[in-house]
């Protein structure tokens, strides 16, 4: 596929996120806090394809650069994506800690998800490809339930609602509150598991320490739906990591009950999914 094509969606795209921001008549905001209903993979566009799992803003501008050099031209846009996106691994290298660094990229053989079929961990579930299905239950809670895994959390947004000095779980403990049109999500009490960052390729360990505040923004047209999720673990990261995700409205999809998950019989340590 020619770049300048890519060029083009990728340009759409990015006016389509900045628009979230711009203030729209108060009819309007009703509709744009209604997040409920089927999400899935994101919109055909580079940017689109970049964030298909997660990405960042260097890594973004990274990609945005390269695109736009006429030098790139001739180049396949899946060797400009790879190449942003090793860009991206080295960003996030030089935010982890020591401690982190020891497990980045992790080894498939390490990871529980893939030897033992072990459920992923928040910090990798919320970046997690496919479907995210966003459903209010009752007036104080709403329920997030993933394509991947099958898996579902409920974020309280009635504080006084959680569970009372609940002990660290996979997918931690979630209140949420609304910010004009957006959704934040302030999660806390995350057992030590793997965090995702950037893709399959570039996870490592974090600690239960873990916190993330998580902002979900409805497009102004309503077809898409953007996550910004601040990471902060003082014994996996330097410093506050922010993470990105792209969903397109999907009302057609459903989500299939995660029933057969086939463990690996033969692989090798230091080989990449």
């Amino acid at each position: 596929m020619a770049v300048r094509n890519i060029v083009k969606w990728r340009s759409g795209l990015l006016v389509l996120i900045l628009l979230t921001c711009i203030t729209v008549p108060a009819e309007a905001q009703s509709s744009r806090r209604n997040l409920e209903g089927m999400w899935s993979d994101p919109p055909p566009t580079a940017v689109g394809a970049f964030c298909a799992f997660a990405c960042t803003d260097a890594g973004i501008d990274r990609l945005n650069a390269l695109l736009d050099d006429p030098a790139n031209d001739a180049r396949p846009f899946e060797q400009l994506q790879a190449e942003a996106k090793t860009y991206e691994r080295e960003y996030i290298r030089a935010r982890l800690t020591p401690a982190a660094l020891k497990t980045y990229p992790l080894d498939p053989a390490d990871d529980p998800g893939f030897l033992r079929c072990e459920p992923w961990g928040l910090a990798r579930q919320m970046f997690a490809p496919h479907q995210i299905e966003i459903r209010q239950r009752g007036n104080d809670r709403i329920e997030l339930r993933y394509g991947e895994w099958d898996a579902r959390r409920t974020i309280y947004m009635d504080d006084r609602k959680r569970p009372a000095n609940p002990g660290p779980n996979r997918m931690g403990h979630s209140a949420g509150r609304w910010d004009g049109e957006t959704l934040v999500v302030e999660t806390s009490g995350i057992a030590a598991n793997i965090a995702v960052w950037t893709d399959l390729n570039g996870t490592a360990e974090h600690s239960d320490q873990l916190r993330v505040t998580e902002r979900y923004t409805r497009s102004k047209d309503g077809d898409t739906l953007l996550l910004t999720a601040t990471m902060a673990d003082p014994w996996s990261l330097r410093e506050p990591v922010v993470m990105k995700k792209i969903w397109r409205w999907a009302p057609d999809q459903k989500i299939t009950p995660y029933k057969d998950c086939e463990r690996p019989t033969e692989f090798k340590r230091g080989v990449k999914r």
